[in-house]
């Protein structure tokens, strides 16, 4: 697969990060680990994945316990849309709808399995356009 995945994530996050990096690689996407060999705080980490994803497009994956801090951190750079996620719906809608490039999950609030479902969903989704522009384009004026 080519689509770009940055992944990155807090100490908190660290072990539950490498559980869904290596269930990517199994489905054969290539992910970009940008907090491999750090050992970050979310607001790091969250900067990291998402100054990548402005700059090389693709989509992010950030991971902390409860998935908040990097969801807050993430939304503060502009051309971003990030959701915090917790349901594999979700993550469907939000792509389709609103053209999420990041998503955020809490190590402590989802649990492996279901955080593989999400991020499947999130990684094979694609945005819908249309009629769902004209939000793309009011929250990127807000920044």
């Amino acid at each position: 697969m080519t689509k770009k995945i940055f992944i990155g994530s807090d100490v908190d996050g660290l072990e539950f990060k490498n559980h869904i990096k290596a269930f990517l690689y199994q489905k054969g996407y290539s992910v970009n680990d940008l907090t491999e060999n750090i050992k970050a705080d979310f607001v790091t980490s969250s900067n990291l994945v998402a100054k990548a994803v402005l700059k090389h497009g693709g989509q992010g994956i950030l991971i902390d316990e409860y998935g908040m801090g990097s969801f807050m951190v993430a939304n503060r750079h502009k051309g971003i849309i990030c959701a915090a996620l917790s349901d594999e719906h979700s993550a469907r809608m939000t792509r389709e709808h609103n053209n999420t490039s990041i998503i955020t999950l809490g190590s402590g609030v989802v649990g492996k399995r279901i955080a593989e479902q999400i991020v499947m969903r999130f990684v094979t989704s694609d945005y819908a356009g249309g009629r769902h522009q004209i939000r793309i384009d009011m929250l990127n004026k807000l920044c």
